[in-house]
């Protein structure tokens, strides 16, 4: 049996907008996620953006109107890092918009669309009915917020 440490995520922030945020506390979600998907040799991607940011993005990318609460953007799975850990991709979260979604706790919405845009990254989708379910139950046990 080996002592060698397994290799945590690589999880990197990138802060364009105003409000505050537990970084720590998004650092370890995010890592918890990806361990517990089995992709811990990995690095990702997380911006925080505003409303009109994240607005831009949606027409551009998606080519709908109006601000969104995230985006993920995969990239390919033979992307890899300097020190070859897999790269995912990114997520791009607008927490202002997340405080409209839920207004009594607009950090437990951010913690949400944190694992729900690292789920989509992983080949996880919600246009099914069993899809969904299957997505929202690992959202639940990432994020510990239930989705009805």
């Amino acid at each position: 049996m080996s002592n060698a440490a397994v290799p945590l995520p690589s999880v990197l922030f990138s802060n364009r907008q105003d409000l505050p945020l537990d970084f720590d506390g998004l650092t370890a979600l995010a890592v918890g996620t990806l361990v517990g998907e089995d992709v811990a040799f990995s690095e990702l991607s997380v911006s925080f953006v505003s409303p009109e940011e994240i607005a831009d993005l949606h027409v551009r990318f998606m080519d709908e109107e109006g601000p969104t609460d995230v985006l993920s953007f995969p990239l390919d799975e033979a992307d890899m890092s300097e020190d070859g850990r897999r790269v995912l991709g990114d997520v791009i979260i607008a927490p202002a918009v997340a405080a409209t979604n839920s207004p009594d706790d607009p950090e437990k919405e951010t913690r949400l669309l944190l694992v729900h845009g690292i789920l989509h990254l992983l080949g996880y989708d919600h246009e099914k009915d069993d899809e969904r379910a299957a997505m929202w139950a690992r959202q639940e046990q990432y994020s510990g917020v239930r989705v009805p």
